[in-house]
């Protein structure tokens, strides 16, 4: 199966939160800011090409692929503010709280997830009734107090908590994690997957979920805010879990390279299972793409770090 186009999804996260003219003009302006500046889009193009290897129709794929995209980009807008990472830069734009005010920022947040529920709900339409069940169960415990929510609690309160490898991927595995078994796992669920092939995706999730989340430490400590794309060098001063200076850049990708192949394993199971799953061995190689990118400027000492 081809990856999709980007196109098409860049269309839909466009036009998926429609903004009728009655809205604040200033509330329209930040809503665009975010929707004109989409990203790479890999999450909804992936969860596109899951939910219809697994035989979901394609408009409530896109439905489902745009909702969790909406989802995903709310978290980041949250989390680029000054009360949590106090960033400046998202996605090559200023985050949307300097250039919009935090209350722009949060509630340019709300709409994203409140049109995204919305979208939930057209896209599990397509599922029988206990598919919809699990899915709905899926997706709560992975965006609530058992997920997302709790590894973003753990992220701020990192100070009391042992610097160590064991910690960060606990908070990882609430944030990060979370996020990849949503893009992965929940199109399957909601498309009638069996229990193997639910559990394999589940692995693979927690595998790449955490070598992504190492990735993104990596750039932080080693690369510009030109090269990320975001505000770099922001986990040391704030004291935030960072797989870097936790273990060292060395041991932050030995770790990340141990997580690749323990993910291709579990890949080849999947695909001797579900062979249209294939379109994955290009999400495994742009994560290894990422980490020999990353780690070119890997000589370069971080504090406590000797060469």
């Amino acid at each position: 199966m081809n990856s999709p186009s980007t196109r098409p999804f860049a269309e839909a996260f466009s036009a998926g939160l429609p903004l009728p003219g009655t809205i604040d003009p200033h509330f329209e302006e930040a809503l665009r800011h975010v929707l004109d500046n989409p990203g790479s889009l890999v999450r909804p193009r992936i969860v596109f090409q899951v939910a219809t290897a697994f035989g979901l129709d394609s408009a409530h794929a896109k439905d489902l692929a745009v909702a969790l995209e909406y989802f995903h980009t709310s978290s980041l807008l949250f989390d680029d503010l000054p009360c949590m990472d106090n960033a400046d830069e998202r996605r090559g734009v200023p985050c949307v709280h300097v250039a919009y005010g935090e209350a722009g920022a949060i509630l340019t947040a709300l709409a994203l997830i409140n049109r995204a529920y919305a979208l939930i709900w057209r896209a599990v339409s397509g599922g029988s009734q206990d598919c919809q069940e699990r899915a709905l169960a899926y997706l709560e415990k992975c965006l609530g107090v058992e997920g997302l929510l709790n590894g973003q609690s753990l992220d701020l309160h990192y100070a009391m908590l042992p610097h160590t490898r064991e910690t960060t991927e606990k908070i990882a595995q609430g944030k990060t994690v979370s996020l990849i078994r949503l893009t992965l796992v929940l199109p399957a669920l909601l498309s009638g997957a069996s229990a193997r092939e639910t559990q394999l995706l589940e692995r693979i999730a927690l595998y790449w979920g955490l070598g992504y989340q190492m990735v993104d430490d990596l750039k932080d400590v080693l690369q510009s805010a030109e090269d990320a794309g975001k505000t770099v060098a922001r986990d040391l001063l704030l004291d935030r879990p960072n797989v870097a200076t936790a273990m060292g850049v060395a041991g932050a990708v030995r770790r990340l390279t141990r997580f690749i192949d323990m993910g291709d394993k579990t890949l080849h199971q999947l695909l001797k299972a579900r062979p249209e799953m294939l379109f994955l061995e290009k999400l495994r190689s742009d994560l290894e793409e990422e980490l020999a990118k990353v780690t070119e400027n890997a000589y370069v000492m971080i504090p406590g770090e000797c060469k």
